[in-house]
């Protein structure tokens, strides 16, 4: 099978993930299992008709380049080709051609709240391949059904297309649209953004300009790979230099809307993958909590603000075993506080 015959595969299997590593047969991701898709092969001269000379000449520089692909029928695709061993790799991520709802996704209505805010920054968090830029897509398909606004996205490479409803679109591509994340933060400010969708925040000076936009007024959306509430609050500031970061908490402090962390779990019956999530709103005492350089107090906030939709990740796996929509095992796996979820185990 040549590629586009594999990711149709992939495709009709259900699968998130196509895997292509020199000598190996080709393996696709279903329900979070590798599945192997037909004989040993050379990945390299299936990738080849992907890299221009621009992304062949990346790939060679950097061992590693991110482009879009489309296959017709099958939908669109996230490709990662990378050098390894001398050899080629790839990982290719299905983009479903629907823009998912936060329902679909069992995302906690109360995420809806951050499509209702005007400024500051939203966060949603969690490893790679945790539903992130599916959640982004959905919280921004909500406000474009709703809200007459100009959405900016900075991507690497764009995933979603966002048709135009009520809002205006302007996706850009790193790379093909602009030189880095960094660079078309630099110019947002001058597109007249009602939000910006940064779609990673890399670095330093990445998170550095989305928070001064956030500061501005603008409505900023990103992801971080941390998994929790308090682990995003701790890494934003650790980012910056020592001499800097109280400045850095302040700036938080004052932007921060709230957090959304998730994690896939594999769901009860093997025929899916169900996220659980932890949620944090920004308040006067998160705010406080922010400048005193206490993240380890965000637990106890999530706790107590269950009336208002929050929670902590624990809580959310915990339902999700009791409700044996994920089993036992796989939510004590997760779980942070394990004595918590013993009882899952039990025969």
């Amino acid at each position: 099978m040549g590629l586009d015959e594999l990711l149709r595969e992939l495709d009709a299997r259900g699968g998130s993930d196509l895997h292509l590593l020199d000598g190996l047969p080709p393996r696709i991701r279903v329900h979070g299992e590798l599945e192997e898709a037909g004989a040993p092969r050379a990945a390299g001269p299936l990738l080849e008709p992907l890299l221009d000379a621009r992304r062949r000449e990346m790939y060679l520089r950097d061992g590693e380049v991110d482009l879009a692909y489309a296959v017709e029928g099958a939908g669109r695709f996230r490709v990662n080709v990378f050098r390894h061993q001398g050899g080629t790799g790839a990982v290719i991520r299905r983009i479903p051609l629907r823009i998912p709802t936060l329902e679909e996704l069992r995302i906690p209505a109360a995420a809806a709240r951050f499509a209702d805010a005007r400024g500051g920054l939203v966060l949603v968090t969690g490893p790679t391949g945790s539903g992130k830029s599916s959640t982004l897509a959905a919280l921004l398909d909500l406000i474009n059904h709703r809200d007459a606004r100009h959405i900016v996205t900075i991507e690497d490479p764009v995933e979603y297309l966002h048709p135009d409803d009520k809002c205006t679109f302007s996706q850009r591509e790193v790379g093909d649209d602009t030189a880095s994340f960094a660079d078309a933060l630099r110019s947002a400010a001058r597109q007249d953004p009602d939000l910006v969708l940064v779609g990673e925040m890399r670095d330093y000076e990445t998170i550095r300009l989305a928070l001064t936009l956030a500061e501005m007024g603008m409505l900023v959306f990103s992801t971080l790979h941390t998994t929790s509430a308090a682990r995003t609050v701790d890494r934003i500031v650790e980012v910056f230099p020592e001499d800097q970061q109280a400045a850095a908490r302040a700036m938080l402090a004052e932007s921060l809307q709230g957090v959304l962390s998730q994690v896939l779990c594999r769901s009860a019956d093997g025929r899916g993958r169900l996220a659980a999530t932890e949620l944090l709103f920004t308040s006067t005492a998160l705010r406080s909590v922010i400048r005193e350089g206490a993240a380890h107090k965000i637990e106890s906030m999530l706790h107590a603000g269950r009336a208002e939709g929050m929670h902590r990740m624990d809580d959310s796996l915990f339902r999700l075993a009791e409700e044996r929509d994920v089993a036992g095992e796989e939510a004590y796996r997760l779980a942070a506080d394990k004595a918590r979820f013993a009882r899952f185990l039990e025969p």
